[in-house]
């Protein structure tokens, strides 16, 4: 397995290239140049398989023998160590909770997967005496924590998280900020479009390359991204064991950067039998906007209660177009876009939590009404623990959370992020002097 550049300006590159680079030479994001393909003995086969063993088996084609199979079914284990439970809300529309992890988020997976693929080329880099790898990372809210807590601890890399400040939750922000070792945290004066563009700017940068192996863990990176798929595969073995063949299971996601949905539409094309797609938006809706007119109009974006929705340029909806060859009319047969306000989603977790008991986070209740407008049976996917939103859950649901085990230690620390303006001279000349100063 090799993967292109869709700059379409770079040569190819293995998975491990792919990995430690995370970004094209020509600033494109990198593509596999095959899609695998299941078959249908195989599809029948992973209804009933070990979620460790459908991972690597869902996985290996993608890493194209760059890492050895014990060590990638070690990695695989270890990145879906937790549960991934389909949880029925009404009588036609399931979550699909993938905020079981240790940073309470869908992310995790993601992380936990590349982190533990960098931490074995890391291994081989320091056998061949090369630069370890400097992980950069922009986040608008999970993303930090998520990889903060994945590559903790790594021998072998630095991770540096860019964070738009006052526009992360309280414990986003103690998740990304508190762990000191290999972690550090900037906390940037601007929004995340803004910490993202300073990452893609430092990966142009020559003299930024020549002092450090940069890459990002950003879904940009496919071996962040790509890992997405996996639950996925888990939610349709709950379905199929639940409703049987003959229902699809439709998905709306919570999407702002597009790689979680892109993902999904990959397993899709790979051969899982999955139905219709629904990008569910918050008033940072390019997407939506696209698919109604066919302009694909990028805006500055706005502050909203889903902050990780609030990207004006997702990255990786190009990855979309891929997967659908460029074809506008082959993208609106599979996905469906609906975009909502604050009002209407703060609503809507006070309404559900009322009738159906069930506490939506502010992403997931935009997936609901995606979900409720689609109006046919469908999984939303539940991307982050309400705990992570307590102001706008609790003012809607008019209750205290409770606030889960594995995260109340994070409450008696103290964040610890270096002030950073939203300039990419001012974070270059931070990180070609950080080391003597």
């Amino acid at each position: 397995m090799e993967y292109y550049s869709l700059g379409k300006q770079s040569p190819n590159v293995n998975f491990k290239t792919a990995a430690i680079t995370g970004q094209a030479p020509d600033k494109g994001l990198y593509f596999p140049t095959s899609i695998p393909q299941f078959t249908s003995a195989q599809i029948e086969r992973f209804k009933t398989l070990d979620k460790a063993i459908l991972a690597f088996e869902v996985m290996k084609p993608y890493v194209g023998g760059t890492i050895d199979d014990a060590s990638l079914q070690q990695i695989c284990a270890e990145t879906i160590h937790f549960d991934f439970p389909l949880v029925p809300i009404t009588e036609t529309i399931s979550s699909l909770e993938l905020f079981h992890g240790p940073t309470l988020a869908f992310k995790d997976v993601g992380a936990r997967f590349m982190s533990r693929c960098l931490g074995y080329f890391s291994k081989q880099a320091r056998a061949e005496n090369t630069k370890p790898s400097t992980v950069l990372v922009a986040t608008s809210g999970d993303t930090g924590g998520a990889v903060a807590n994945g590559f903790l601890g790594v021998e072998g890399v630095e991770v540096i998280i860019l964070y738009p400040k006052g526009k992360v939750s309280p414990i986003q922000e103690l998740q990304l900020t508190t762990c000191g070792q290999n972690i550090t945290a900037l906390e940037v004066e601007g929004s995340f479009d803004d910490c993202q563009a300073i990452v893609k700017d430092a990966f142009m940068d020559a003299a930024l390359n020549d002092a450090y192996n940069l890459t990002s863990a950003n879904s940009i990176n496919v071996a962040r991204w790509l890992p997405q798929q996996l639950y996925y595969f888990f939610a349709w073995q709950q379905w199929v064991a639940n409703h049987g063949d003959d229902v699809p299971m439709n998905i709306v996601v919570p999407s702002g950067n597009f790689g979680n949905i892109c993902a999904g539409m990959m397993a899709k094309a790979s051969g899982l039998p999955l139905g219709h797609f629904v990008a569910a938006c918050n008033a940072n809706n390019v997407v939506t906007r696209y698919l109604q007119t066919g302009n694909y109009e990028i805006r500055k974006s706005v502050a909203t209660v889903s902050n990780a929705m609030d990207v004006g340029n997702p990255s990786n909806f190009v990855r979309i177009m891929e997967i659908m060859q460029n074809n506008f009319d082959h993208l609106k047969n599979v996905l469906s876009s609906y975009s909502y306000d604050d009002i209407v989603t703060e609503a809507t977790i006070h309404r559900i939590f009322k009738t159906n008991n069930y506490i939506l986070d502010p992403h997931g209740a935009v997936a609901f009404l995606a979900a409720e407008e689609f109006n046919k049976p469908a999984i939303i996917l539940e991307t982050a623990h309400p705990v992570k939103f307590p102001e706008v859950v609790e003012r809607a649901i008019g209750e205290t959370i409770t606030i889960p085990e594995s995260v109340q230690f994070l409450l008696d620390k103290q964040k610890v992020a270096i002030p950073m303006g939203a300039n990419f001279s001012v974070f270059k000349s931070w990180m070609l002097n950080k080391g003597t100063a």
